[in-house]
């Protein structure tokens, strides 16, 4: 039983890094994430940076990454609270469906920055060597990983 709960700790801090990583982080190469485009102007030699174009679908984007930022830190918040003053025999509900739910807002950010993929790279050449920077990677990654945690806290019981 403490292997599990430490597992799931471990998971649960792992996800919330990810989470907070790919939120987050700011490009300083020639590309695009939720927060900056930049490119390199060949004829000065430096990297110009602007805020990227707001759009609503961005702005849902950064919501939805937000969103699922702060539902994993309650749930991990909660988590460390019912650990020590819930009763024995009791269940993590509200810590799992608060994962869950990081986990759903996660996938939809991702899903909406995957089908707006034409809209990010707007020159035809840009959209055929374009690709998915780590931060993407990192979100692909992130929701299972939330949505088996969320299952592993539902599931779990509190024993001593």
């Amino acid at each position: 039983m403490a292997f599990l709960l430490m597992f799931v700790t471990v998971l649960h801090l792992v996800t919330l890094a990810m989470l907070f990583i790919a939120t987050m982080e700011k490009v300083n190469i020639e590309n695009t994430d939720l927060w900056y485009k930049c490119t390199y102007e060949n004829a000065t030699e430096t990297w110009l940076c602007a805020s990227a174009k707001d759009s609503e679908w961005l702005q849902s984007v950064q919501a939805f990454m937000i969103l699922s930022v702060v539902l994993s830190s309650i749930s991990f918040m909660v988590f460390l609270g019912q650990l020590f003053t819930m009763s024995k025999g009791g269940l993590f509900y509200f810590t799992g469906l608060c994962q869950l739910f990081a986990g759903f807002a996660a996938f939809a950010a991702a899903l909406i920055f995957t089908f707006q993929r034409s809209a990010i790279l707007q020159d035809s050449r840009e959209l055929e060597k374009g690709h998915f920077g780590y931060c993407y990677i990192l979100v692909c990654v992130c929701v299972p990983l939330l949505l088996i945690s969320g299952a592993l806290y539902v599931h779990l019981r509190k024993r001593a």
